[in-house]
């Protein structure tokens, strides 16, 4: 178990922890000394060889006392992601092994709420099975950002016809907007940008808050530099927006943060300092 909010268990599901991009091409505004900032502030978060940004891939499992919530589903196996190659027709147990040792089965997943709908949040949402892509947890409802939602549906990319539509085409697929709340204890928060519909996820249990980040950020080296663009920002200004007004939350509550990307352990709080705001193991 990572950590316990009050009532509610977290419990990390990592699937890939490796080399990605280069910082300067992941943080286009950043200044040609991006990696060296990074460093310095999130130390180990820089591959010494390729000299890439080390990103985990990770969702999380919310234990609460109703429900089992999966928080986003990775990239999963066997799907086409021919421009990321180290994403494209992967065969790996990390991830069902990392929901096993949390002692839980995929028909025991009573939700699967997606922050939004890239590549490496969808993946685990459906399995090959005789040649058809189905949903992996078949007792779940899962809960998608409805922009986002449209967004992809107008795309057709292989993303959504392999991750999203077979869920819809099962009737399993809610699709909900920012505000929407999941029993006592989880809220979607309002972080666009990345996304058009992109959400945080807020946990509340008793006195104890965490806030699940999703791609709101990247890295915790964007506490201090919440103005950094980020490449895949579908609008890198009302992220930045959604960041600040995130990170302000964060440090306000002093809740617990878990930041999807962040380097290993991916847990701490954040803190107001000056003009910004800094990240606490």
């Amino acid at each position: 178990m990572l950590c316990k909010i009050g009532e509610v268990e977290v419990w990390r599901i990592l699937e890939i922890h490796a080399p990605f991009m280069p910082p300067e091409d992941l943080f286009p505004t950043a200044g040609s000394d991006v990696s060296a900032v990074i460093e310095s502030l999130a130390p180990g978060s820089i591959d010494a060889v390729s000299g890439r940004l080390i990103l985990p891939i990770q969702g999380f499992l919310l234990k609460t006392p109703s429900h089992n919530i999966l928080v986003d589903s990775c990239v999963g196996n066997h799907k086409t992601n021919p421009n990321d190659p180290d994403w494209h027709q992967r065969s790996d147990g990390r991830f069902m092994a990392a929901l096993t040792a949390a002692g839980i089965g995929p028909a025991e997943v009573d939700y699967v709420l997606c922050t939004h709908l890239h590549i490496d949040h969808i993946g685990w949402n459906t399995q090959l099975e005789d040649g058809r892509w189905v949903p992996t947890f078949p007792n779940a409802r899962y809960l998608m950002p409805a922009d986002d939602e449209a967004v992809q549906r107008a795309r057709h990319s292989h993303a959504y016809i392999e991750s999203v539509l077979p869920v819809i085409e099962a009737g399993q697929a809610e699709l909900v907007q920012a505000g929407h709340c999941l029993g006592d204890h989880v809220t979607l928060i309002p972080t666009p940008g990345h996304t058009p519909g992109h959400v945080s996820v807020l946990v509340k249990s008793g006195d104890r808050q965490a806030i699940i980040t999703g791609d709101a950020l990247h890295s915790s080296a964007q506490c201090w530099h919440p103005d950094w663009h980020f490449l895949y920002d579908v609008d890198a200004e009302m992220a930045v927006t959604s960041r600040r007004d995130l990170l302000e939350q964060c440090a306000e509550s002093n809740c617990t943060v878990l930041g999807s990307h962040f380097a290993l352990p991916s847990i701490g709080h954040v803190k107001a300092e000056k003009d910004a705001f800094r990240w606490e193991e």
